[in-house]
C-alpha cells in the first residue's frame, strides 16, 4: 500500500463524519460573521465546499480500494451498537453520490460568487446547511436520523429557493414548501408504522425483521412502505407528484437550481437503497414489492418529462424538465431489480446530473445575453446576402451593415456558450460520444442481454422491457427536438446582439462540470466497473447487513481488560 493510502487508511472510519461535521461548523461560523464580511464568507464557502471535494474523493478511493464488491465502511457516532445506536454507512454508492454532491457543490458556490450570492442574506450559511443534509442522507444507515437529515436539507432548500426575492419565487415557494411538509408528514407516517410492525428503524435490522413478519401483518406492512415510498417519490418527482418542480427550480437563482438538480438524486438514492435492502429477494413473501409501480410510474415520468421538453419555452423549465425525464428513466430502471441495469443506471446518474446542473448555470447566462437583444423579424425585410430567389449573391460577403458574414470572428465567450450547451444536448439526450449515450446505451444493452452479448440466447425482455427501450429513445428524441429549437433561438435567430458577458467565476465551474462529463466519457471502462461493483452489492444485501449488524462498539479506554491467561499460570 502506498503511504498515501495507508495515511488516509489511517484517518478511517472517522473521516465519515467531516462530510457532516464540516459543513455544519462552516456554517455556525458564518453565521456569526455580519452580512458586511460578504467576501470573508466567499472563501470560507468555496473553502470547506473544497475541502469536502477532497473529503469525498478519499472515502471513495478508500470505498474502492480493496476491489471487491463487499467494501463496506460502518461507523458508530455515539459508540453503541446497532441497531440501537446512531449509524453511518459507506459503501460505493454513497462515495459515488458523496463526490457528485461535492462537485455540483463546488461548482454552484464559484458561480453564485460572481453575483448571485448578494442577492439576500445568509447564502452561505444555508448553502453548507444544505450540503450537510444531503450527504447525512446518503451516509446514514437508519430511518429516524435520514428523516432528520431529510428536515436539515429542507429547512435549508427553503431559505435558498427564496433566495433573492421576488414575487415568482415567493410563489413557487409557498408551493414547494406545502408539497414537501405533505412529505414530511407521509414519511413520519410510514417510520411510525413501520416501527411499530418491526420494532426498530435501523436499515439492516429493518432487512432481517421484514421476512419474518407474519401474514397477518403483511398488508399493514407494505402500506407502511408504500407510505414511506410516496414521500421519497415526490423528492424523485415522480409523476403526477412532480407538478411543484418545474416553477420552483425554475424560479430559484441559478446556482441554487444547479444544486436543486442533485435534490430528485436523494430521493432516487433513498428508493434505490431501502428497496434493495427491504424488498430482496431475501424477503421472503416481500420479495420485490413495488417493482410493477416503480417501473410504471417511471415510464409515465419519463413520457411527462419528454413532453414537457417539447412545451418549454424557457431555459429554466427545459432544464426542469430534463430533471424529470432523468429521474423518471432511473426509477424505471430500478423496478426491473438486475443488477447489470442498475450499474448501467448508476452510470447514467451522475452524466444526467451533471448536465442538468449545467443547463440552469447556462440559463441564466444565455438568458441575460439574449435580453440585450431582439429577435430579428424578416417578414417585410430582403435577406441584404441573398437575391430575390432567395439564393445567395454571388461574390458578396457583407452584410448590410458591410460586415464580412463568412470568415467572421465568433467572440470567445459566445463560442464557450455554444459548446457546452451542445455539451449538455448530447448528455441529456444521449448521443454520442459522450457519457450520456453510454449510460442509456448500457442501460438498453443490459435489459435486452442482461448476461451479455452472445451469452442471453431465449431471452425475452418482456413487454415492459421493449416499452422502456422505447421510451428512452422517443423522449430522447424529444429532448434533441426541445433542446435544438433552444439553441436556434439563442444563437443563430438573434439581430444586433453584442457579445455575452461572461465572468471567470461564471465560465469556469461550467468548464470544470464538461470536464467531469468528459472524464466519465474517457474512463468509462471504470467507472462501469465501480458502478458494477456498486449494483452487485446492493442486490446482494447480506453483506451490508453483516457489516452494520456485527460492528461492536469501541472498548471504554479506562476500563481493565483481566488478564487471565497471567491469573491462571500464577500458582
Amino acid at each position: 500500500m502506498s503511504p498515501v493510502l495507508e495515511w488516509m487508511a489511517s484517518l478511517m472510519p472517522h473521516l465519515m463524519l467531516a462530510p457532516i461535521m464540516l459543513p455544519m461548523l462552516v456554517a455556525a461560523l458564518m453565521l456569526l460573521l455580519k452580512e458586511e464580511h460578504q467576501s470573508i464568507k466567499v472563501v470560507l464557502n468555496i473553502g470547506a465546499t473544497t475541502l469536502g471535494l477532497l473529503v469525498a474523493i478519499a472515502l471513495l478511493v478508500w470505498a474502492d480500494q480493496a476491489g471487491s464488491s463487499t467494501t463496506l465502511g460502518v461507523y458508530l457516532p455515539g459508540n453503541w451498537q446497532a441497531p440501537f445506536g446512531i449509524v453511518l454507512a459507506l459503501d460505493r454508492l454513497t462515495a459515488l453520490m458523496l463526490v457528485l454532491t461535492s462537485s455540483i457543490a463546488l461548482a454552484s458556490s464559484v458561480f453564485a460568487a460572481a453575483r448571485w450570492h448578494k442577492a439576500g442574506v445568509h447564502f452561505h450559511p444555508l448553502f453548507q446547511l444544505q450540503l450537510m443534509g444531503l450527504s447525512g442522507a446518503f451516509l446514514t444507515a437508519d430511518l429516524f436520523n435520514l428523516f432528520v437529515f431529510f428536515e436539515i436539507m429542507l429547512a435549508a432548500s427553503y431559505g435558498l429557493l427564496l433566495h433573492g426575492s421576488g414575487r415568482l419565487r415567493v410563489q413557487a415557494g409557498l408551493h414547494y414548501i406545502a408539497i414537501n411538509l405533505a412529505a414530511s408528514s407521509l414519511f413520519l407516517i410510514g417510520v411510525s408504522m413501520l416501527y411499530g410492525i418491526t420494532g426498530t428503524l435501523n436499515m439492516a435490522d429493518l432487512a432481517q425483521a421484514i421476512p419474518n413478519v407474519s401474514s397477518a401483518d403483511r398488508g399493514l406492512l407494505h402500506t407502511a412502505a408504500g407510505i414511506l415510498a410516496t414521500a421519497f417519490l415526490i423528492k424523485a418527482a415522480l409523476w403526477p407528484l412532480n407538478f411543484w418542480l418545474v416553477p420552483a427550480y425554475s424560479a430559484a437563482t441559478a446556482p441554487v437550481g444547479a444544486l436543486f438538480a442533485l435534490m430528485t438524486k436523494v430521493g432516487i438514492y433513498t428508493i434505490l437503497r431501502l428497496w434493495t435492502l427491504m424488498f430482496s429477494s431475501e424477503a421472503g413473501e416481500s420479495a420485490a414489492f413495488g417493482s410493477m409501480w416503480l417501473i410504471a410510474g417511471g415510464m409515465l415520468t419519463m413520457a411527462f418529462g419528454g413532453i414537457g421538453t417539447l412545451a418549454a419555452t424557457r431555459l429554466t423549465h427545459l432544464a426542469g424538465y430534463a430533471a424529470i425525464l432523468s429521474s423518471g428513466t432511473l426509477l424505471a430502471a430500478i423496478g426491473f431489480g438486475q443488477n447489470m441495469l442498475t450499474a448501467g443506471l448508476l452510470y447514467y446518474l451522475p452524466s444526467s446530473t451533471l448536465a442538468v446542473a449545467i443547463l440552469f448555470m447556462l440559463a441564466d447566462i444565455m438568458d441575460r445575453w439574449r435580453n440585450d437583444g431582439s429577435l430579428t423579424d424578416f417578414e417585410d425585410e430582403e435577406a441584404p446576402f441573398l437575391s430575390a430567389e432567395l439564393v445567395p449573391t454571388q461574390g458578396l460577403n457583407l452584410d448590410e451593415n458591410e460586415r464580412v458574414l463568412i470568415g467572421r470572428a465568433i467572440p470567445a465567450s459566445a463560442a464557450f456558450l455554444g459548446l457546452a450547451f451542445i455539451m449538455c444536448t448530447l448528455v441529456v439526450t444521449g448521443l454520442p460520444p459522450l457519457s450520456g449515450f453510454i449510460g442509456k446505451f448500457a442501460m438498453l444493452t443490459n435489459l435486452i442481454n442482461p448476461m451479455g452479448l452472445g451469452q442471453s440466447a431465449g431471452y425475452q425482455a418482456g413487454q415492459w422491457g421493449w416499452v422502456l427501450l422505447t421510451l428512452m429513445i422517443s423522449t430522447g428524441l424529444f429532448a434533441l427536438i426541445a433542446l435544438t429549437r433552444a439553441g436556434i433561438r439563442h444563437f443563430w435567430a438573434t439581430h444586433e446582439r453584442g457579445t455575452p458577458e461572461l465572468r471567470v467565476a461564471e465560465g469556469l465551474p461550467i468548464a470544470a462540470l464538461m470536464a467531469l462529463c468528459i472524464v466519465l466519457t474517457v474512463k468509462a471502462d471504470h467507472v462501469m466497473q465501480y458502478t458494477q461493483n456498486a449494483a452487485n452489492a446492493l442486490h446482494a444485501p447480506g453483506t451490508y447487513i453483516q457489516a452494520v449488524m456485527a460492528t461492536k462498539p469501541i472498548p471504554n479506554p479506562g476500563q481493565i481488560v483481566p488478564n487471565t491467561s497471567l491469573r491462571e499460570s500464577q500458582p
